[in-house]
């Protein structure tokens, strides 16, 4: 522990022209006693690091001094390619290796380029949970992303529904979807998706396991690791499952008769891709009537679903199939019209 934090204390100072003593403790996330301890050490070792003194003195190194420690290890290199996702690092449990990866590249960067990294993360973020939501970070996580990460099979036991039920799977990729962790794994032959959140244990074949409990550690270990499948793309998977669970749940449809404003505020208030289809076979049919107002065939979820993403429409959409749902609408403009009589 102590010899990685000297480590990085030089790549610290060699990536920086001069730090003090409290933002070298901040960044080893020790105390500043600490940070005078490891200066003196890496003194005795032959490493030149000059204490400035006084209010604006700090700790550099001397003559150009640079380390040949830069060379990036497997995980630092992968964990790299995930550092514009500091959340998603955290969970996974890899903010280690991303950091000691972007130490590795500013140190081996000319002085001159050597605040790129701060300037694109000043520039760019990505936030990935959605709004009015507190993402939970699943207690299996870490011991998932390092089954991924290692190509090794693991027996998972999950939820679904209301039953347990327990599964041998080849961890393929992890996706976040706005907060949400899944799996893409294989099982029994077949690509599937599984959320992270709903698996209870997870084991790996050598008898390591986590059970999510606190302070206990993911499966590790050479054994049980799989081969795989070069062809397996995790983006396109991804694409294509998402958009195929979405039109899954559009089982039902409705008929909704459309102001030009209506038409184009109907995909931010419904599913967009089954909106955009409706509009479009409606424009290429009968397209608009006399007054302007464009009838479309809605595929939704279900008429309580529709009926409470269809009101954002306000009186911008008249809903005419089904009668049930038509009535319900004509019940809701009634005590509308009541509150503002």
């Amino acid at each position: 522990m102590r010899a990685a934090r000297l480590i990085k204390m030089v790549l610290l100072l060699q990536a920086r022209p001069s730090m003090t003593g409290p933002e070298l403790a901040q960044e080893l996330e020790v105390s500043e006693r600490t940070v005078a301890r490891d200066v003196l050490s890496l003194s005795e070792a032959g490493v030149p690091v000059y204490a400035d003194r006084g209010r604006s003195g700090g700790y550099r190194l001397i003559g150009g001094y640079r380390t040949r420690l830069t060379g990036l290890g497997r995980s630092e290199a992968e964990a790299l390619f995930l550092s514009g996702v500091p959340s998603a690092l955290r969970e996974m449990g890899l903010a280690d290796a991303a950091s000691a990866a972007r130490l590795k590249v500013s140190a081996a960067l000319l002085p001159e380029l050597r605040d790129a990294a701060t300037g694109a993360a000043q520039r760019f973020h990505l936030d990935a949970p959605a709004w009015y939501q507190e993402p939970r970070t699943p207690a299996l996580l870490p011991a998932v992303a390092g089954a991924v990460w290692d190509d090794r099979r693991i027996t998972a036991r999950y939820l679904r529904k209301d039953t347990e039920v327990e599964r041998q799977l080849e961890p393929y990729g992890l996706v976040l979807k706005a907060g949400v962790w899944y799996l893409a794994a294989r099982a029994q032959g077949d690509f599937r998706v599984y959320r992270v959140d709903r698996f209870t244990a997870v084991e790996v074949p050598d008898g390591r396991a986590d059970d999510g409990e606190d302070g206990a550690e993911g499966p590790t270990g050479g054994g049980g690791r799989f081969i795989r499948d070069e062809a397996f793309d995790l983006p396109a998977f991804w694409a294509e499952r998402a958009a195929q669970f979405a039109r899954s749940l559009l089982r039902e449809e409705v008929v909704v008769r459309l102001s030009a404003h209506g038409v184009r505020r109907l995909p931010h208030v419904t599913e967009r891709a089954a909106a955009e289809e409706a509009i479009d076979a409606a424009r290429s049919g009968d397209g608009p009537d006399a007054q302007g107002r464009l009838t479309v065939r809605l595929a939704v979820e279900s008429a309580e679903v529709a009926y409470a993403q269809l009101l954002g429409l306000g009186p911008e959409g008249e809903v005419l199939h089904p009668p049930a749902l038509r009535e319900r609408f004509a019940a809701a403009a009634r005590r509308t019209a009541a509150l503002y009589a």
